[in-house]
């Protein structure tokens, strides 16, 4: 594939991926943030602890095997063997059927068991009401696998947003059914959670048909000859087993943090049971709006593997390199700005989304916020090294970064002065080394190395100048306007606004996007003309 074609497919995957995800997380905040009003901080805490359960077993069955069968779609495609693609299709959807079932009925018989391990046993109902999900997105992520291989990425586009959207009506309608007629919190929270269940149905139904009609078993004129089922379920897991490791690290690290979190707050801390529900669920809701940005980051990384594992396999190593090093690129120019947007605004978003929120919010968000650069400069640059048949370096760089998370969250988790902020400062020092590693590993990988810093430094003086616009423009309108909700939101959308015009110029003046990068997305050249970027 020319070195022109190879980008422009990456990026056109990733913006049809990046749209679904921007409808997904408009669904999602309409999911989110009235069910953070309707449970309250006490019940959102219940959800919370059940999501972090249910991310370590969606971690364990798909961080790894869907992105192992993803590269191995790819490669397959590359040496022209549509017979063995078929067969490691059919393989993958039978390990993963298994996994996922072993991952659902553990959530689904012992939901008590692991509600009390985390020292919040009312979150049992909702452990139970997600359980099946686990089944369900495993035989999705099979299918999502099967298509991302092929640089398709309009069917995990589409069932993503399926999925939040059955979620987003079930889980609300319930949530507010259920409190309405006076059931208790962990029951109102068992069916808010139910939602992520039905959506999840809902979204593996379209992959069936789907696959079923864009898919379909064909007559091959001449036909390769597949390896042996064994050999690829092997060659499967050798791949996805690292990958999954190193992914299970930072799941099985957020759950220990979570039963850290309370454990150190009530222990050291001195604070009650009850305050440290509402302080963690205050945490829960200022992590849903930190968690924008990363979630617009995985667009990026689904996109990029198949991309660079194709240029391996031809051993295209030049281009390889060039490819991640625009990757790190685009995503520290797109996602930069939003953790520096979140830090800077931390008080008014908080004061306008959740007006009855614990008071800690705005500053759990404003160090969340700074958190989310490194979070999603991380999550590209361990994509990179995956692809890069490198799996294997990201897991020690999981490893050293969840040890520093542990540490710092005992530590200053239980310092009475600091409490409950010690855990985004933890979450902040576990990514930040996670770079500082992978970036080492990048520069220094054995064939074409990829340096990092010279991709970044642009983004984050632009970053730098928006996030003071920003704040300048909502101070000021503030001062004027008043304290008032309908003053809040006024001067917040002005800063956004403000932030964007002032974003986009510095970007261009820096250089921080070129106008190689605008031509390769659709209607790129006539972009490039009106900023005047060559």
């Amino acid at each position: 594939m020319p070195k022109q074609q190879s980008k422009q497919n990456y990026l056109y995957g990733a913006a049809i991926l990046a749209a679904g995800v921007a409808i997904t997380k408009i669904l999602g905040a309409i999911y989110k943030i009235p069910l953070g009003n309707i449970l309250g901080d006490e019940g959102y805490a219940h959800f919370m602890v059940a999501y972090s359960i249910f991310n370590v077993f969606l971690t364990l069955t798909t961080a790894g095997l869907p992105v192992a069968l993803s590269r191995m779609i790819s490669e397959a495609e590359t040496l022209g063997k549509p017979m063995q693609m078929r067969r490691i299709f059919r393989v993958s959807m039978l390990v993963f059927a298994v996994i996922g079932l072993i991952s659902a009925l553990i959530m689904y018989l012992f939901p008590t068991e692991l509600a009390v391990m985390m020292d919040e046993v009312e979150a049992a109902q909702s452990i139970w009401a997600i359980s099946p999900a686990i089944f369900f997105v495993c035989l999705m992520a099979a299918y999502r696998g099967f298509a991302q291989g092929q640089s398709n990425m309009t069917p995990t586009t589409v069932s993503q947003v399926l999925e939040v959207l059955g979620k987003t009506v079930v889980g609300l309608v319930l949530a507010w059914y259920l409190t309405r007629i006076g059931k208790s919190l962990p029951v109102a929270s068992g069916g808010a959670i139910f939602g992520v269940t039905a959506g999840s149905f809902l979204a593996l139904v379209y992959m069936v048909i789907y696959n079923h009609r864009h898919y379909p078993p064909q007559v091959v004129a001449d036909p390769d000859t597949p390896e042996k089922p064994g050999k690829i379920a092997l060659t499967l897991l050798k791949i996805g087993i690292p990958i999954t490791i190193g992914s299970s690290v930072i799941s099985l690290i957020n759950l220990v943090d979570a039963k850290l979190v309370l454990n150190r707050l009530q222990t050291a801390a001195g604070v009650s049971y009850f305050n440290a529900k509402n302080l963690y669920g205050i945490y829960g809701k200022a992590q849903t709006l930190s968690n924008l940005p990363g979630a617009f980051i995985v667009p990026l990384t689904i996109s990029i593997i198949p991309a660079i594992t194709a240029l391996v396999v031809k051993g295209s190593h030049k281009e390889a390199s060039r490819l991640s090093s625009a990757s790190l690129r685009v995503a520290a120019l797109v996602y930069m700005p939003m953790g520096v947007g979140l830090a800077v605004l931390s008080e008014p978003i908080m004061r306008v989304i959740y007006p009855t929120g614990n008071a800690a919010g705005p500053l759990l968000l404003a160090l969340l916020g700074i958190g989310t650069l490194f979070v999603c400069l991380a999550s590209m640059s361990t994509a990179v090294l995956q692809a890069s048949r490198l799996e294997l370096w990201p897991i020690l760089s999981m490893l050293a970064g969840g040890a520093a998370k542990i540490l710092v969250n005992y530590t200053l988790v239980g310092d009475p002065k600091v409490g409950i902020y010690g855990a985004p400062i933890g979450t902040l020092a576990c990514y930040a080394v996670m770079c500082a590693m992978n970036a080492l590993f990048l520069r220094f990988r054995p064939v074409e190395p990829v340096r990092v810093l010279p991709a970044l430094w642009r983004a984050a003086l632009s970053s730098a100048i928006m996030g003071a616009v920003a704040w300048g423009v909502y101070a000021g309108l503030s001062a004027v306007l008043g304290a008032s909700w309908k003053a809040t939101v006024l001067a917040v959308a002005a800063a956004v606004i403000a932030a964007a015009a002032v974003y986009l110029i510095a970007a261009v003046k820096t250089r921080a996007v070129t106008g190689d990068d605008l031509r390769l997305i659709p209607h790129g050249e006539k972009l490039a003309a009106w900023l005047h970027i060559a």
